[in-house]
């Protein structure tokens, strides 16, 4: 699959947006939102809590830097972190159903079940924005 696509100057802007919010977002996992982003951790997962908000932290800072810096990896970076979205999810699920408070905002079953449906969004605007999408739209008609 080609690693790198021409992007449009909105889908360049739409990306920088979204490196720049992984890299404030990773950072407030290792500091102020610590305890709140240990509300997202399922009961089921065998790690401690706090470990898993740290390296989900560094996760996001890597691959926000990743997408914001790394053109020629782009591409798979944007698959990358598609996959870090499709992965956490059953953490935002798991404090949907578990009631679990966070942010000050999530602090009802409402805002904590409209924050479900905006995970398929950030999946789309990643795969869009890095041209991820449009790769593999490329390479399955050279197939």
């Amino acid at each position: 699959m080609k690693k790198v696509v021409e992007t449009t100057l909105t889908q360049n802007i739409f990306r920088i947006l979204l490196a720049l919010f992984m890299i404030f977002a990773g950072y407030s996992h290792l500091t102020f939102n610590r305890i709140d982003f240990q509300a997202q951790v399922p009961d089921w997962m065998p790690l401690s809590k706090d470990l898993v908000v740290i390296l989900s932290g560094i996760v996001e800072i890597s691959l926000g830097l990743a997408l914001l810096l790394w053109k020629k990896q782009r591409v798979n970076v944007g698959w990358a972190l598609a996959l870090f979205f499709i992965l956490v999810f059953p953490g935002n699920i798991a404090q949907y159903l578990d009631g679990k408070d966070a942010f000050g905002s999530l602090d009802s079953d409402r805002t904590r079940l409209i924050r479900l449906f905006f995970q398929p969004v950030l999946i789309a605007w990643v795969l869009w924005s890095a041209g991820s999408w449009q790769a593999w739209r490329n390479n399955r008609t050279l197939t």
